[in-house]
């Protein structure tokens, strides 16, 4: 399985908000830089975790974007189930009914404990722990 584009990116800029988190608002364009992203991807990225209400903007000259919770309390579990639209690996895991075969698919279970295994990692990960591992020195591994 491959996360989307969508999904990796808006973990991206998770990570990027949640490193500057303590600067206050920030701009997508400083984003877009500074993670070699479109200031026009980034702005569509935006708009669902802002109507989940992982980011909020703030108007007027010092304004921007800034997270609404601490980095400590957002996974990225919460971000790629949001930004891929579900938590699962196949279509059948959702909705049985798109699939004839969902009553007696021995396959099914599979996917369904697989995207489980996955997303209870996933869901185990803080945007402030992925800081940490990237931490050069003894206590992370360095990127």
């Amino acid at each position: 399985m491959k996360f989307s584009t969508k999904s990796r990116y808006g973990t991206r800029l998770m990570l990027d908000m949640a490193q500057h988190y303590q600067d206050g608002p920030i701009h997508l364009a400083n984003v877009a830089q500074r993670q070699g992203i479109s200031v026009k991807y980034l702005e569509q990225i935006i708009i669902p975790l802002k109507k989940a209400n992982y980011i909020q903007s703030v108007r007027g000259p010092k304004g921007g974007h800034v997270l609404a919770r601490p980095p400590e309390k957002i996974t990225v579990g919460e971000i790629v189930a949001l930004l891929e639209e579900g938590a699962s690996l196949a279509a059948c895991s959702d909705n049985p009914t798109v699939c004839a075969r969902s009553p007696i698919c021995p396959t099914r279970y599979i996917w369904l404990e697989a995207a489980q295994a996955m997303f209870d990692k996933l869901h185990s990960i803080t945007l402030a722990d992925v800081l940490k591992m990237a931490e050069p020195g003894p206590a992370g591994q360095g990127v």
